[in-house]
C-alpha cells in the first residue's frame, strides 16, 4: 500500500505540476493567477490537515454535484461518503500537495532552457505546445530528476502520514501490531528498517537517471574545462 500510495500520487502530481507550471509562466494573467492561488494554497496548508480535510469532505458537501453556480440546474454525482473512501481522500490529499511542490520544481527546470531554444523552435514551425513538449521539457529534465527524486523520496515518508485515515500502510500495519503484542520499539525499527530499503532503491535509480539525463552537459563542461587548462599550458 505505501508503494501504491507513493507510485500513484508522485504520478498525478507531476501531471498536474506540469500543467500548472505552464500556466504559471503564461502569457494570461487569469491563468497565471489560479495557478498562483493554487501553489500558494496548497504549499501553505499542511498535508496532514489536507488528508483529514478530504477525509471528512462529506461535512461540507453531503452529496457531491455538478452544476452551474448561483441557482442553476445540476447533476446530482452521490454520496460523499461513497466516493471519497478513505483510500481516496488519501490519493487526494497527497497528489493535490505534490502537484504545488512539482509544479515550482518544473517551472525552474523549464526557465533553466536557453532563450535560444524556443526561437530555434519558432523557426522551424513548432506550435507552442510542440515547442514544450519536444524541446523545453526534455533539456528541462537535467534540471528537474534531482529535486524530483527527492520529492518521491518525500513522498514515500509522507504516505506515513495516512496512517491517521486507518489506511493499512506500513506504518499503520505496525501500529496495529505492536498495539496487540506491545512491542512498540522493535515494530517501529522494522518499519524504520522497511523505510530505508525503499528508499535507498529510490536514491540509486535516481542517480542512474541523473547521470543519464546529465551525459551531454558533462561531456560539455569536461571538454570546456580541457580547452581552458590547454590554453593556460600554452
Amino acid at each position: 500500500m505505501t508503494v501504491v500510495l507513493t507510485v500513484i500520487s508522485m504520478v498525478v502530481g507531476v501531471v498536474l505540476g506540469i500543467a500548472l507550471a505552464v500556466m504559471r509562466i503564461s502569457d494570461n494573467s487569469i491563468v497565471s493567477t489560479i495557478s498562483r492561488g493554487y501553489i500558494w494554497f496548497f504549499r501553505g496548508t499542511p498535508m496532514l490537515v489536507q488528508l483529514i480535510f478530504w477525509y471528512n469532505i462529506a461535512a461540507l458537501y453531503p452529496t457531491l454535484s455538478i452544476g452551474i453556480p448561483f441557482g442553476g440546474p445540476y447533476i446530482v454525482i452521490g454520496s460523499a461518503n461513497a466516493l471519497i473512501t478513505p483510500l481516496g481522500a488519501a490519493l487526494l490529499g497527497l497528489s493535490l500537495n505534490e502537484a504545488a511542490y512539482m509544479a515550482e520544481i518544473i517551472r525552474g527546470g523549464i526557465g533553466s532552457v536557453d532563450k535560444g531554444q524556443y526561437d530555434a523552435a519558432h523557426a522551424l514551425g513548432m506550435n507552442s505546445i510542440q515547442l514544450m513538449y519536444r524541446v523545453v521539457l526534455p533539456q528541462a529534465m537535467r534540471v528537474v530528476l534531482p529535486p524530483t527524486g527527492n520529492e518521491v523520496i518525500s513522498m514515500l515518508k509522507a504516505t506515513s502520514l495516512v496512517s491517521v485515515l486507518a489506511i493499512s500502510d506500513l506504518l499503520y500495519s505496525a501500529q496495529i501490531i505492536y498495539s496487540l503484542n506491545y512491542r512498540t520499539i522493535p515494530l517501529l525499527i522494522v518499519a524504520s528498517f522497511w523505510y530505508l530499503l525503499m528508499t535507498s532503491i529510490l536514491s540509486y535509480f535516481q542517480d542512474k537517471l541523473e547521470k543519464h539525463y546529465g551525459r551531454g552537459f558533462t561531456a560539455s563542461v569536461t571538454t570546456k574545462r580541457r580547452r581552458l587548462a590547454m590554453r593556460r599550458t600554452k
